[in-house]
């Protein structure tokens, strides 16, 4: 939240003239409905202004987990919902009319009332299983296998209460670690620090810890999650890098509190961590850090997050970057990650990775990372999602694995007869397996971008790198080349003179309902499905458009092309291949034929399946996406990588066009990011981009509407114009602020701008003063420093001026 920013005509005299006399105290409304659902009761009340609270108390406790809770009242999504500090009732304001008459209110998951992922779809034939591509080949160094290093532990543990956090409100969490060091090693390491994500902070004793707090109390013990990374870890150290896993338990017990889900915590906490090591390979750890002086290189930084925290250190990078003196992180791997707020991380290498079968983070919405990230400025590194087959949400860590764990753990993937990703299928992979291939591609991102050991680039690059440590996962990919290596043909996000569509095509831009005055939506389907990653409302941001592309559509008799033409010289450099993203709609699988023409007319065509799967539909999933019987499969972009050798005959440098058409009778697909590439790795760096943030603004409701001007401030100016997108939603819990988005442009050389939100005044009485919270996110041209401002409204009917 913004601090220290007052706008409007409002002043604290004013705002204290609106409060009740001494003594006096609003009544509180009766529920207007009310009941039971399974064994949970609930509540609506009203809340002044035309909304209501919807209240579910859970009897036992709200489920820890990485996804955000919501509730759904008679099979309406309604949004995120707030735990309360009973850590069992969850609460969402709405200005919804139907709760009124509400007859069920159920918990739900990513769109899923909790308990229906059990529904499931029965498949007259066993679903096709996942294969790579043509051409995918093993590589000759495995990045999983042990290195010439011996492997030396040198933890440090500075109690539960070592660190205070301003994201937590300033409550003390603990400042531990595992540290993994290559014996015998000379000179500082490159360092890699793992954060593990939401999972019970305690276990054992004889309380309930949904409610006791932290530290754990009633003789529990803290989950040793930071401990679930140690194959990764040793592969890591073994061949001469130190990886520091730290615990953030003490955030788990107490984010529910925060109003970011715990993200900018997580962020400081890696933070203060990199702080402690700096102290200690300075040799000013006394006992607890003489193992690590001399031993660490902080200008060598990776980080990898698992699950919430994954978007914890993407927020720990921006905020690193905002230090006078950064440290040098320059890779982030965002595993199995939330993405609450749709941040964006340009300048630091990226793989995303995104487990098909989580059972948690089910809407793979860490997509958002991959995706907002792309255009949002001009960098030069390797940017990588990798979409793993088989693997759920958990096992990528051995402590949140049956059988392995110390404390109590599950698969959560919970539908054990499910023909893709139940317990029992042969597309399933085992948890040894899952914990291969996460050791394999954690091990080989950081060697490639910290250490320069570019033999592990095909992992990464769309080439088809397969690691032997893997096994038999099938590892999908989408890849985006640094900008020195690639020239973009045309991105396919909106209409432009370049591009010729075919007749029943058109670009598009998020899924559901048809929005007035946006682009068309990608799909009908709802968003909150889980089977639409790149779509997924953000929790925090759920309004602003995701993921634009091109929808190309042919049907019987249709034979026009979709073309890119290129300006001339565009194509003049030296690269290896064309790529773009495709991916088929409504999960039936496909294929194009795609053509080059050079200048003087000279064609030659290829088929996308030759190269390429990613217009063959992913495995269907019978839960928890069932809709009447008939399952879902995941709709998710892949890059199609063909050699330009691929079209003998055409003068590449004089390269007219490019155009796609269908090779079956009909053809539905999706198709973005059309470029010119050689495969390459580029350098990570700490962002040198402004941060913008939004402030905080209270006004008197007045009657009538008026426009509140919610301040935006650059941390230093820009060369070039920055555009910030503004939502709403969080403020729309009543009538008076419409949910809604608005794109800000400041212009460059400028400090500050302003984003408008409409106020719309009433006379009825309600709460005296009302919070609301208005979010920004996916910036271009710059990063989000603090992306949540505070719009405090003060009610002018229920009390006068006193006196």
């Amino acid at each position: 939240m913004a601090r220290g920013v007052t706008g409007g005509a409002l002043t604290l005299a004013a705002a204290l003239a609106f409060a009740p006399a001494a003594g006096a105290a609003p009544a509180v409304p009766a529920p207007v409905a009310s009941g039971t659902t399974a064994s949970a009761p609930w509540t609506v009340t009203p809340a002044g202004a035309g909304s209501w609270d919807v209240d579910l108390t859970l009897p036992g406790g709200v489920p820890v987990r990485a996804a955000q809770p919501q509730l759904v009242v008679d099979g309406v999504l309604l949004g995120t919902a707030r735990e309360d500090s009973d850590r069992r009732t969850l609460t969402v304001q709405t200005s919804d009319p139907r709760v009124a008459r509400a007859r069920s209110v159920r918990l739900a998951w990513n769109g899923v009332v909790a308990g229906q992922e059990a529904r499931v779809l029965k498949h007259a034939a066993a679903p096709a299983a996942a294969q790579p591509d043509p051409g995918s080949r093993t590589l000759a160094d495995d990045p999983g296998a042990k290195g010439r290093y011996a492997v030396t532990r040198a933890d440090y543990d500075l109690g539960d209460t070592a660190v205070r956090l301003p994201g937590l409100g300033g409550q003390a969490v603990e400042e531990r670690a595992a540290v993994y060091l290559p014996k015998g090693a000379t000179g500082p390491r490159p360092v890699v620090v793992f954060l593990h994500g939401r999972h019970q902070a305690c276990y054992g004793g004889d309380g309930d810890q949904f409610d006791e707090g932290w530290p754990c109390s009633g003789g529990a013990k803290p989950v040793p999650s930071h401990l679930g990374y140690g194959q990764a870890a040793e592969a890591l150290a073994s061949q001469g890098y130190a990886v520091v896993s730290i615990s953030a338990d003490g955030i788990n017990a107490l984010d529910y509190q925060a109003e970011d889900g715990g993200a900018q915590a997580r962020g400081e906490l890696v933070l203060a961590h990199l702080d402690l090591l700096r102290a200690f390979t300075a040799g000013r750890g006394g006992v607890a850090g003489a193992p690590l002086k001399g031993r660490l290189d902080l200008s060598d930084v990776g980080l990898m997050g698992h699950s919430r925290g994954g978007e914890g250190v993407v927020r720990a990078a921006l905020l690193n970057a905002e230090r006078p003196d950064p440290y040098g992180i320059r890779a982030v791997m965002p595993l199995a990650p939330v993405d609450f707020a749709r941040q964006t991380l340009p300048g630091a290498a990226m793989a995303v990775v995104l487990p098909y079968c989580d059972g948690d983070v089910s809407d793979q919405q860490g997509q958002h990372f991959y995706d907002d990230t792309r255009y949002a400025a001009k960098d030069d590194v390797l940017r990588t999602s990798l979409l793993v087959m088989g693997a759920n949400h958990n096992f990528f860590n051995s402590e949140w694995t049956p059988g392995v764990s110390q404390a109590p753990s599950n698969d959560d993937w919970g539908v054990d007869d499910d023909p893709v990703c139940g317990s029992s299928s042969p597309q399933r992979l085992t948890a040894a397996e899952q914990r291969a291939v996460g050791a394999a591609y954690v091990s080989g991102f950081f060697r490639l971008n910290l250490g320069g050991e570019e033999q592990f680039r095909p992992l990464f690059d769309g080439t088809g790198g397969r690691a032997a440590s893997a096994g038999r996962a099938v590892v999908h990919t989408e890849a985006q080349q640094p900008s020195s290596a690639r020239t973009d043909l045309a991105r396919l996000e909106g209409p432009s003179s370049s591009v010729t569509l075919a007749s029943k095509s058109a670009f598009c831009v998020g899924a559901g309902e048809p929005v007035p005055g946006q682009a068309a939506r990608c799909t009908s389907q709802d968003p909150y499905a889980g089977s639409l990653p790149h779509w997924t409302p953000a929790a925090f941001a759920p309004t602003v458009p995701a993921t634009p592309l091109l929808h190309a559509r042919w049907t019987v008799g249709q034979r026009k092309p979709v073309t890119v033409r290129v300006a001339p010289g565009a194509a003049a450099g030296v690269h290896q291949a064309l790529t773009f993203r495709a991916a088929p709609a409504r999960t039936l699988s496909t294929d194009l034929q795609v053509t080059l023409t050079d200048a003087k007319g000279r064609t030659a065509s290829v088929p996308v399946s030759r190269y390429s799967t990613a217009l063959t539909a992913l495995p269907v999933l019978a839960s928890p996406w069932s809709q009447d019987g008939q399952g879902a499969a995941k709709t998710w972009l892949r890059t199609v990588r063909i050699p330009l050798d691929a079209f003998p005959g055409v003068d590449l440098g004089t390269l007219a066009s490019v155009s796609f058409t269908p090779l079956k009778p009909t053809a539905n697909v999706f198709l973005s990011d059309v470029a010119l590439d050689t495969p390459a790795t580029g350098t990570g760096v700490v962002t040198t981009l402004p941060a913008v943030s939004i402030g905080d603004v209270q006004a008197v409701e007045a009657d009538g509407t008026q426009e509140l001007r919610m301040p935006l401030t650059l941390s230093h100016r820009s060369a070039v114009p920055v555009t910030v997108d503004v939502d709403t939603a969080a403020a729309a819990l009543d009538g008076r602020i419409p949910a809604a988005w608005t794109r800000v442009t400041i212009p460059a050389g400028a400090l500050t701008g302003s984003a408008v939100v409409p106020l719309t005044g009433d006379t009825v009485p309600e709460e005296q003063q009302a919070r609301f919270t208005v979010t920004i996110a996916t910036p271009r041209g710059a990063v989000v420093g603090d992306g949540f401002g505070t719009l405090t409204v003060f009610d002018d009917d229920a009390f006068g001026p006193q006196g």
